[in-house]
């Protein structure tokens, strides 16, 4: 099977423990993207509340897959027509995941929980399988952020056929790491793109907080590991490239 899509991804303000604010944004982020032919949208990690590593602030703002709280959320999703890979925080019998999902005009059609979880995100639970979803005939999975990091993360998803890897991200960083890192992000990922031959596309978030900044980067990586596009450091914003297969 052979064909094309429009791939995209967001970098958006670093917005914690406000749902409307984040749904805003990707509403917003879908209306450039649709009039473009964009099939396949992806946000940052745990966009929806926020990237809380307080257990307690966590719980509070998690979703459960199957909650009417959820539905609403999918209910209000249901125009957009690109398919969306959007970063949360869930909560399943009572334990906390850091979760991807994929949706379809306002149907749940997937959800990866990170499997590599950072000291910091011990309130986490690691996930143990690669799903893999469709947009268009398109398949893909997803690694969240550190996943990348692990070749095993990658080749699980390439060996269930998938054309891209999508990686919702959050580095929002100390300044000085943010430094060191900026450019090193995207040398790891370049590395995942060509052992497996798939596409990668990244979503990171900006601006400054708690001492912290996120300067992105938000990039779409070709299987040779070029770098075709890429949102400026330090800037909101959307990168998009066409995909042949």
């Amino acid at each position: 099977m052979s064909g094309s899509i429009k791939v995209a991804a967001c970098q958006t303000p670093d917005i914690r423990e406000d749902l409307d604010a984040a749904l805003h944004w990707i509403e917003h982020c879908a209306a450039q993207a649709a009039p473009g032919g964009v099939n396949l949208l992806c946000f940052p990690e745990c966009f929806l509340q926020g990237y809380l590593l307080e257990e307690t602030v966590a719980r509070r703002h998690a979703l459960d897959l199957c909650s009417p709280e959820f539905a609403a959320v999918l209910e209000r999703l249901s125009d957009i027509t690109p398919t969306l890979v959007i970063g949360l925080i869930e909560v399943s019998e009572g334990r906390l995941h850091n979760t991807a999902v994929s949706i379809g005009r306002g149907r749940l059609i997937g959800a990866y929980r990170k499997t590599h979880l950072l000291a910091a995100e011990r309130l986490f639970q690691p996930g143990h399988a690669y799903p893999v979803s469709e947009a268009e005939g398109f398949r893909f999975g997803i690694n969240i952020c550190y996943d990348t990091n692990f070749t095993e993360a990658a080749i699980a998803v390439a060996r269930q056929g998938a054309r891209a890897i999508l990686c919702p991200a959050n580095n929002m960083l100390p300044y000085t790491a943010a430094e060191l890192w900026k450019d090193r992000h995207n040398e790891v990922r370049r590395q995942r793109a060509m052992e497996t031959g798939l596409w990668l596309i990244s979503a990171d978030v900006t601006g400054q907080r708690d001492g912290c900044i996120g300067l992105g980067p938000t990039a779409i990586i070709d299987p040779e590991g070029r770098i075709v596009g890429q949102v400026p450091l330090h800037k909101t914003g959307m990168v998009a490239a066409e995909i042949s297969w």
